[in-house]
């Protein structure tokens, strides 16, 4: 028959700080990603312009 462990002595791993450090590096990096699509995004954005579009016709004056 194996031997009868404690419960404190039995458990698979530690709660605590290195599982809170892992999760705010993730969050810092999840964070600098998104930061970098945004700034990607805003990059390749065309230019747009107020007003008229190019392609529009000009007007035409009524002689009268």
């Amino acid at each position: 028959m194996p031997e009868e462990l404690p419960a404190q002595n039995a458990r698979q791993g530690r709660w605590g700080r290195p599982v809170l450090f892992v999760l705010v590096a993730a969050l810092i990096l999840a964070s600098v990603a998104w930061w970098g699509a945004e700034i990607y995004g805003y990059m390749i954005e065309p230019e747009t312009t107020v007003g008229e579009p190019d392609n529009a016709p000009e007007s035409v004056e009524e002689e009268g």
